[in-house]
């Protein structure tokens, strides 16, 4: 299959190394002619850190795979499924899926890595709109593998499912949303733990690092292996509806507490900041995340030795 990637920042890079991991030809392009051979640099390192944790056998292969275009029609030209992944702005979405649905063969997928506008937002207007759809992944998709995959009211349900078939090939784990929503699933998710963590930072609960710890050495453990639903349904003697019922006032009493929609003050925010700036210098950023992405491959490792 000929994979075209739209735009070749991060997300676009991590795109091409699933794509091209999964036996796909890649080609990519970016809007800035500098960013895509920028883009090979930093896809060669991170191939080399996937082989070095045991990810990968053929990194040399996995490379000649991915190719630079210099024009939109040249990175369009007989692609089978493109992936766009530019930022997330609306008024370059509707731009690019303009041109993307004007120039691409009429069979193509068309689909954004966007992680909050819904695919209704752009491309209600285009001839092949019912080829367009959302595959938002968290970002890198070569070591997190959920997608989400969100159509529009108009996109043709075998559009939904090859892009479904086409993600299970190439070794992501698509996950059907059902109906259009901002931020869909996981945002909405993180969203939510977000907000309280603020809160509770906000009015003096807890400090930032036992939030962290809270999360990373509690919650996070059982969610690495199994989602809120299973994890409800082995911590009561009956299941699920079991544990519903024995915590459901609970939790209902605690939500009134959870009502508020204020965006997060910048009391609050600069309060993190310190806390966070105290564990973690602003130099040191690349460092840890390169570090978290070492420690992702290691779980990703260990996940598929445990299969």
């Amino acid at each position: 299959m000929n994979i075209a990637i739209v735009g070749s920042g991060l997300v676009g890079q991590a795109w091409a190394i699933v794509f091209a991991r999964g036996g796909h030809h890649v080609k990519m392009w970016d809007g800035d002619p500098s960013a895509v051979a920028g883009a090979a640099t930093l896809i060669k390192k991170q191939v080399a850190d996937l082989q070095a944790a045991g990810l990968i056998d053929d990194p040399v292969g996995l490379i000649a795979r991915i190719s630079g275009c210099a024009t939109l029609e040249d990175v369009l030209l007989g692609a089978d499924y493109v992936q766009e992944s530019l930022p997330e702005r609306l008024e370059m979405k509707k731009e690019i899926f303009a041109k993307m649905d004007a120039l691409a063969p009429s069979a193509t997928i068309l689909a954004s890595s966007t992680s909050s506008i819904p695919a209704s937002a752009f491309t209600e207007g285009l001839p092949g709109r019912a080829r367009c759809l959302i595959a938002h992944p968290v970002n890198p998709p070569y070591l997190v593998p959920v997608v989400e995959i969100c159509g529009a009211p108009w996109t043709d349900a075998q559009v939904v499912q090859r892009t479904w078939d086409v993600m299970e090939g190439v070794g992501q784990k698509p996950v059907k949303i059902h109906r259009e929503l901002k931020g869909f699933v996981l945002n909405r998710l993180q969203g939510a733990l977000l907000r309280e963590a603020f809160r509770l930072v906000e009015q003096g609960y807890v400090d930032a690092e036992g939030l962290d710890v809270t999360v990373r050495e509690g919650l996070g453990l059982r969610w690495s292996f199994m989602g809120p639903f299973e994890t409800i349904d082995l911590n009561a003697p009956d299941g699920l509806a079991d544990y519903a019922r024995r915590f459901n006032d609970m939790y209902q009493s605690i939500s009134t507490e959870q009502t508020s929609t204020e965006p997060w003050s910048e009391a609050v925010i600069e309060k993190l900041e310190s806390q966070r700036r105290t564990v973690l210098p602003k130099d040191q950023l690349l460092a840890r995340r390169l570090w978290r992405d070492r420690r992702l491959m290691a779980l990703a490792a260990h996940k598929k030795s445990a299969e």
